[in-house]
């Protein structure tokens, strides 16, 4: 955005993302940084003074696991968080929200897959409930005060700078042990398979749907290419230089068997196609990681 011209304000409390990451963007000027949470009152302050035009609001509890151990928690962040926003949203006057919806959790076990925007949303955990809230909420600010919105429901993102210890950055994991000599896992038959898409064309999804797609719709952001847990880890493998033998552990309660979605509505409504495939990401990413990573000490 800020190559593109624009001036971008950045709020975020940082109990995931790192601070440094925003260096090079806050050093040309055009980038602020509000130290502060998605909750806060303090948000519309924030917002009201930098009158933006469109909101991009990724701010989120992202653990599903802990969304079900502390549902509370979950809904504070990804329910009255997002209605912080819509609030602080409207008030400002804002053009735009484009959402981060999910596009694993929120259908559930699907029909069919690739799974489309039209089956039935059947979420299995409240991290996926709250994500849907936060659509049906948007939408109804939409309704209420015609403040536009797009969800993006984002299959398994991955890429530079995705944190290794974060539950949901699988390629981030593996690449980091394979690196560092620390043994991998997969679980159950390692024949559970997730659609993986890149973080750049993730961001011009976003990019896109600032300005183009329909009023209150979702569209999935993904492949539609299944990857299983072990095709994976032999991706990685190879991008890594290391050897490709992960150990087995138990299947996890609650894992999803299967997950790809079908972004044929984001073709044709935002003109998005997902341009850099799993083994060029994933090359990416290592040759990254390599860059930040020593071997760890192994016996």
């Amino acid at each position: 955005m800020i190559r593109d011209g624009h001036r971008v304000h950045v709020i975020d409390n940082f109990s995931r993302g790192r601070r440094d990451n925003l260096a090079a963007a806050e050093g040309t000027g055009s980038c602020i940084v509000h130290d502060l949470d998605v909750n806060s009152p303090e948000l519309t302050t924030v917002v009201a003074d930098a009158r933006p035009d469109t909101i991009f609001h990724l701010a989120a509890q992202i653990d599903v696991r802990a969304s079900v151990h502390e549902p509370l928690d979950d809904a504070t962040v990804n329910v009255l968080g997002t209605i912080n926003v819509a609030e602080a949203a409207h008030k400002a006057g804002v053009r735009k929200v484009v959402f981060a919806s999910s596009g694993g959790a929120i259908y559930g076990v699907a029909d069919a897959l690739p799974v489309t925007e039209d089956a039935p949303v059947k979420p299995l955990s409240q991290y996926g409930a709250a994500k849907l809230a936060g659509e049906i909420y948007l939408n109804a600010y939409y309704e209420l005060y015609g403040l536009d919105c797009s969800h993006l429901a984002l299959a398994n993102a991955y890429g530079p700078r995705q944190d290794h210890r974060g539950e949901a950055g699988v390629v981030a994991v593996f690449a980091n042990a394979l690196l560092t000599g620390a043994p991998t896992q997969v679980f159950g038959d390692g024949g559970n398979t997730r659609d993986y898409v890149y973080v750049d064309d993730i961001i011009e999804a976003f990019v896109l749907a600032a300005f183009r797609g329909r009023p209150a719709c979702r569209y999935n952001i993904g492949t539609g290419v299944q990857t299983t847990d072990r095709m994976l880890h032999s991706v990685v493998a190879e991008a890594a230089g290391a050897v490709d033998d992960p150990e087995c552990s138990p299947a996890r309660l609650g894992d999803l068997r299967a997950s790809a979605l079908d972004a044929t509505a984001a073709c044709e409504g935002l003109g998005w196609t997902p341009w850099v495939d799993l083994a060029e990401g994933v090359r990416r990413t290592v040759a990254y990681l390599s860059q930040k990573t020593a071997p760890a000490d192994v016996p």
